[in-house]
């Protein structure tokens, strides 16, 4: 009898169709085992408690700030010694950047990286033969209508990070400060020109809404910032092709843009831990992360597949235009709460772009808010 896995992604060509498809090259690997997908709107995955979903499926695919909590409630198998550790360490010199580090907490790996993401900027090359390279351009380009930038609460807030590290000041690393008000304040001029300039929908748009808006019309032809996605720089994706490339340099360089992507965990609940956990593994190999993955629709999360020729012969470079501001990314805090702050505390740089809050107030409010999270640990 075959043993059957159920998992749970969400609903993107991006998070379902690569799962998918690499369950379906699974069967020749084990034909004993048999991996069912489930997928559900970000806004549906992130509702529903962990816990409830660790008892429902045998794997997720999930964002790395939801490990350290997840790992102190026992949530998660743990992944090393459970019979994989080579397989573990090639993964690990194999990560882009901090992805695959960013799945440990507390001396143990509890996922594997099998999609990697930052900020990230993205062009029409039809439309523009060169893409601005740094925040002046940016914003020139900007005042002639042709940008677009989401900026709906986390994106903005992770734009208000992305931007403050590149010019220096990496947020959320002293005692009760989110920022200092240098580093907040110079960062929030940059953001505050670039949000005027680009249409006021933006305040509420995500990256597939701006991705979408860039590939299908002729007006827009930039954006500086937004989470890359590649399946808008493959052909018959969409009706124009994104190029992706490197955030605006700062004085980093193209360092400190906020590290995203998703990673496979295995249920601490399964009834089959040897296979979900086998399967895990041969998701996030180099092999299939450049095969079956990737052909589903995939962003890998494995730095062979950002190598390959042929991904990114299909994705206009994408992985090698993008690479080095993957690796020089930002990773959140590994607080157990970190998700409860960020979801507190994203509305308010909208609110400040949206002219709600001057930059003494929203820097106020942000601290208080650092603060809080450090008085309930």
């Amino acid at each position: 009898m075959s043993v059957v896995l159920r998992g749970m992604t969400w609903e993107h060509a991006r998070g379902y169709g690569s799962v998918s498809a690499a369950a379906a090259a699974y069967r020749a690997v084990a034909p004993d085992v048999e991996v069912h997908w489930d997928q559900r709107s970000l806004q549906a995955f992130a509702d529903q408690p962990l816990e409830e979903l660790v008892r429902e499926y045998d794997l997720l695919v999930i964002d790395h700030p939801h490990i350290p909590q997840a790992a102190e409630e026992g949530l998660f198998a743990r992944l090393d010694g459970a019979g994989h550790d080579d397989e573990l360490a090639l993964l690990a010199e194999q990560s882009v950047g901090r992805s695959h580090a960013s799945y440990a907490h507390a001396g143990g790996q509890w996922g594997l990286a099998t999609d990697a993401a930052a900020q990230v900027a993205a062009y029409r090359p039809d439309l523009l033969p060169e893409p601005p390279r740094d925040w002046a351009g940016v914003l020139a380009l900007a005042e002639e209508g042709r940008v677009l930038w989401p900026y709906k609460p986390v994106d903005a807030y992770s734009s208000l990070i992305t931007v403050a590290a590149g010019n220096g000041e990496d947020a959320l690393r002293a005692p009760g400060v989110f920022l200092s008000r240098a580093a907040l304040g110079e960062a929030m001029q940059t953001l505050r020109a670039l949000a005027r300039a680009v249409p006021a929908s933006c305040a509420g748009w995500n990256p597939i809404q701006t991705a979408d808006a860039l590939s299908e019309g002729d007006r827009f032809c930039y954006a500086p910032l937004l989470f890359g996605y590649t399946n808008y720089s493959r052909a018959g994706f969409r009706p124009h092709r994104l190029r992706y490339v490197d955030i605006p340099a700062s004085r980093r360089g193209v360092d400190g843009s906020l590290l995203g992507g998703a990673g496979v965990v295995v249920s601490a609940q399964t009834e089959h831990p040897d296979e979900a956990i086998a399967h895990a593994f041969w998701l996030a190999s180099a092999e299939v992360q450049a095969g079956a993955y990737f052909d589903g629709g995939g962003q890998p999360g494995n730095a062979v597949a950002w190598d390959d020729e042929r991904t990114n012969a299909d994705t206009l470079d994408f992985f090698r235009a993008t690479r080095a501001t993957l690796e020089g990314a930002y990773v959140r805090p590994r607080w157990t709460n970190y998700i409860d702050v960020q979801n507190a505390l994203s509305p308010l740089v909208t609110a400040a772009l949206r002219g709600d809050l001057d930059d003494d107030e929203l820097r106020a409010r942000l601290d208080a808010g650092v603060r809080a999270h450090e008085e309930g640990k």
